[in-house]
């Protein structure tokens, strides 16, 4: 599947779309982990806040 993906980006189609990754810090545990999402490049900001 991932080379779908990068596929599709390579072509021109994914470039409306940014991949983020946020650290976040488990209340219960105080492990950090890491959430990965693809977002529009409008919403990243939106993304960070929460």
């Amino acid at each position: 599947m991932a080379k779908k993906s990068v596929a599709s980006l390579q072509k021109g189609e994914g470039k409306g779309h940014t991949k983020v990754i946020k650290m976040v810090k488990s209340p219960k545990s105080g492990a950090y982990t890491f959430r990965e999402e693809i977002v529009a490049n409008e919403m990243t900001k939106e993304f960070f806040k929460k």
